[in-house]
């Protein structure tokens, strides 16, 4: 297979995954010296910018999709291979991308292979709304009140004898439709009836079960962090997540149009929610990345949701940030090394270029608009380009998959305009037809900064 080099060279020095701060020799022996093989098991072909990294990085690299609508996801960037189960016993490392491969992954663990991954308590804590929160409860962390359906027409009945604003929120694999969260605006519920109503119409019983939360005012804002077993590692990720459309935050909600975040070894939010799981967490040897969503005002801490595995466009910003080559950064997580993850200082942004039919997924309005299209970038650039769903064909890189995220952009800088600055110059050098993105990536942290300072959250 021709494999498609967008900038660098290939690393043909082998990588040396020793630990620089362990000086005891005989661990330093049993340390590899050469490239890493590592298998990327992805559902939908997520983490193809982070299987390109290593891959360019030296390792040997494997890279399986199990979404068959992906399928060409990669093609020409890193190896695929169609069966991910016939590969473990190739691998020196195996890396999950997402929550549902938690009993997998345990079993590889207790077979002695190295794994990045998730484990079944991890995967409940984000598909299973409401055992998450009884999670945080038991961990004594606030909640907002929330409640559990498993039909419309209970929901509807208990807003109208309970009128406030809610928020609809999907439970299970089917809150990956971001379409179907709703946030009420209305102060006697009466959107959110409005709304149940048309999914009830729309979707009878086939959405299964959902939660209604009360809706809390105040900044969005994410904690998140490596845990490599035993402990979460420094430094920890602050992020903000631009959820709608369009600028302003108008429009429907997406999966993500892009986030601003940063690195601080310490912050209150974290201390208060993800801190507390480290006993729980260590029980069950989750070696991974955990995040935790959370609505935070002048009252207080309120978690929202779990994502117990690597986000997205999340991890695409995070390795923006990592100063340490990423396979030998999650050769060391999965080691369960206890390591100070190399970070930039300052901030980091990423925004997503997409196409149509995004947010949505019609397979005949992508074919029509978007399926083979080219990404052409005017200058060569070195860094800040991620590509998601593409494949390199003699050296082109060819919109595919169906959902129409072809490609992340990165910027890094001492203060958020400056990384704003890097990203949208980036942009400006890329061309997608029939591409759009948002404008307004990191305008949130002027206002949003200056609440959490006043509240002693930064």
């Amino acid at each position: 297979m021709a494999i498609c080099i967008f900038t660098g060279a290939l690393v043909t020095n082998p990588i040396a995954f020793s630990n620089s701060m362990d000086t005891n020799s005989a661990k330093l022996k049993t340390e590899k010296t050469s490239p890493t093989k590592i298998l990327f098991v992805s559902k939908w072909g997520e983490t193809l910018d982070l299987a390109y990294a290593a891959h360019k990085e030296g390792n040997k690299v494997k890279f399986f999709i199990a979404d068959k609508s992906a399928n060409e996801i990669g093609y020409g960037f890193v190896p695929k291979v169609r069966d991910w189960e016939k590969n473990v016993d190739w691998a020196d490392l195996v890396v999950f991308d997402y929550t549902g491969y938690g009993e997998p992954a345990e079993k590889l663990r207790q077979q002695g292979k190295l794994v990045v991954g998730g484990t079944q308590y991890s995967d409940r804590l984000e598909l299973d709304r409401y055992f998450g929160q009884e999670e945080l409860k038991r961990h004594k962390i606030k909640t907002i009140m929330s409640k559990e359906f498993m039909t419309f027409h209970e929901a509807i009945n208990y807003v109208q004898k309970n009128p406030n604003s809610y928020v609809i929120k999907p439970s299970g694999e089917i809150q990956e439709l971001k379409q179907l969260l709703f946030v009420g605006t209305e102060d006697d519920g009466s959107d959110i009836i409005r709304v149940l109503k048309a999914y009830e119409k729309s979707w009878g019983d086939r959405m299964g079960q959902f939660q209604l939360q009360r809706k809390v005012k105040g900044v969005e804002i994410s904690v998140a962090a490596y845990f490599n077993g035993k402990k979460f590692l420094r430094p920890i990720n602050i992020t903000f997540e631009h959820k709608k459309l369009f600028p302003k935050e108008l429009g429907v909600s997406t999966g993500e149009m892009g986030t601003s975040m940063f690195w601080v070894n310490d912050n209150p939010i974290f201390d208060a929610t993800l801190k507390k799981f480290e006993n729980t967490l260590a029980k069950d040897n989750f070696i991974g990345h955990i995040d935790l969503n959370c609505i935070v005002n002048a009252n207080g801490i309120y978690p929202l949701e779990f994502t117990s595995r690597f986000g997205y466009p999340q991890i695409q910003i995070q390795r923006a940030g990592i100063t340490e080559p990423m396979g030998q950064f999650l050769y060391k997580l999965a080691q369960g090394k206890d390591f100070q993850i190399q970070t930039k200082k300052g901030f980091q942004v990423g925004a997503f270029i997409v196409v149509p039919p995004f947010p949505y997924q019609d397979r005949k309005t992508f074919n029509l608009f978007s399926k083979d299209a080219v990404v052409v970038v005017k200058k060569e650039m070195k860094e800040g380009l991620h590509p998601m769903h593409l494949k390199c064909i003699e050296n082109e890189w060819l919109i595919t998959g169906d959902s129409g995220v072809p490609l992340l952009v990165t910027g890094t800088g001492i203060t958020m305009k400056d990384a704003q600055h890097v990203m949208y110059k980036r942009i400006n050098n890329v061309i997608v037809n029939n591409g759009y993105y948002r404008t307004d990536i990191g305008d949130r942290w002027l206002e949003d900064s200056d609440r959490l300072w006043s509240w002693g959250l930064l």
